[in-house]
């Protein structure tokens, strides 16, 4: 039996080879394909190219922030919060409401650009405390509950927000005046907008000060900690509870960031923004490895790129076609790596 079983093992190895010969060879032809399609776009305008190139890198910026709460989520208690994108949502309605209807700001001035950055901390604010509440009255009774349990609550969730959100944003997409800075220079024919750059100044220190948070604080130590095994966090003295409220209260702090700078560069919130854009960012999420922090922002920007380059390049498919070519180029990547870019695959536990 043990001689019938080492040939039949060893008769296998061809195949297997085989197979990753082809999956390689597979991957090389697309990616081949893919720089042959932005060499000809580049040679044929450059300008342009690197035009839709800033604007997308500027998209992923924000794609970033928002995919970053799902992989917190995730990397803590393996929960796919649905909710997250209706959180967004609410972030973009409740900074266009705070900035322009209760802080009177109706166009850029030295005034608004201050009370713009006491907006963003309000809406960080606002937002985190959304998603503590959430994670407190929703999730914390189910997390030894099957993974069906908490999942289903989650699409609750995410129905109650968008009705709060229909409650206060209407029905109909609503337009904000923006107090960014108008404009744009040129940088050797790109044209650069200055909302753009605000943007970019907004989100990058954002981000870094998340991985400063995570890598180098007491706080970050437990995160990664109870990630790893809750009930041994528990025996090292460590505050579960208070940890998982902590890493929601980051996740819905970057997803108001995200909401506040959606809503002032382009300008219209609706009550089911958050299920496009929330799809997306999970999709970078997926694209980057959900759970890895760099995996997230990574996506979060090559997503944004794809997305700027398909649009705006003459000789792409066009946005009609833009989510499909980014859901393509994931379901691509799940045959061929599934656990993402920077993800890594470990042994279930039992």
């Amino acid at each position: 039996m043990a001689v019938i079983a080492l040939s039949s093992i060893t008769s296998l190895r061809p195949s297997a080879r085989a197979r990753i010969i082809v999956e390689r060879g597979v991957a090389c032809a697309i990616l081949a394909g893919l720089a042959i399609w932005l060499t000809v776009n580049l040679v044929h305008s450059p300008t342009q190219f690197f035009s839709v190139a800033v604007q997308g890198f500027n998209n992923g910026a924000l794609y970033a922030l928002i995919a970053l709460g799902y992989t917190l989520v995730y990397g803590i208690i393996e929960l796919i919060n649905f909710a997250h994108g209706d959180l967004f949502m609410l972030g973009t309605v409740f900074s266009g409401y705070l900035l322009t209807t209760v802080l009177g700001q109706h166009s850029p001035s030295p005034l608004g650009w201050a009370l713009f950055a006491g907006t963003l901390v309000c809406t960080m604010v606002f937002c985190g405390g959304v998603n503590v509440a959430i994670e407190f009255l929703a999730y914390r009774r189910l997390r030894r509950a099957p993974r069906l349990a908490p999942l289903i609550t989650a699409v609750g969730v995410s129905f109650i927000l968008q009705f709060i959100g229909l409650q206060w944003n209407g029905s109909k997409p609503r337009q904000w005046p923006s107090i960014l800075p108008k404009g744009y220079f040129d940088c050797y024919g790109v044209r650069i907008y200055h909302g753009s750059l605000v943007a970019i100044s907004v989100a990058v220190p954002i981000l870094i000060a998340l991985v400063w948070v995570v890598q180098h604080t007491k706080m970050g130590k437990a995160m990664r900690a109870t990630a790893q095994d809750q009930d041994a966090a528990r025996l090292m003295g460590i505050n579960v509870n208070k940890v998982i409220s902590f890493t929601f209260c980051l996740g819905g702090a970057l997803a108001g960031a995200a909401g506040l700078m959606y809503q002032q560069i382009v300008g219209t919130t609706s009550y089911n923004l958050g299920y496009q854009l929330g799809l997306i960012a999970f999709t970078s999420a997926v694209l980057g490895g959900i759970g890895n922090l760099g995996g997230a922002v990574l996506g979060g920007i090559l997503i944004g790129l794809i997305q700027g380059l398909n649009d705006g390049l003459p000789l792409g498919l066009g946005q009609q076609w833009s989510q499909s070519v980014v859901f393509t180029i994931l379901i691509l990547l799940m045959v061929f790596r599934p656990a993402g870019l920077m993800g890594s695959t470990h042994p279930e536990k039992v």
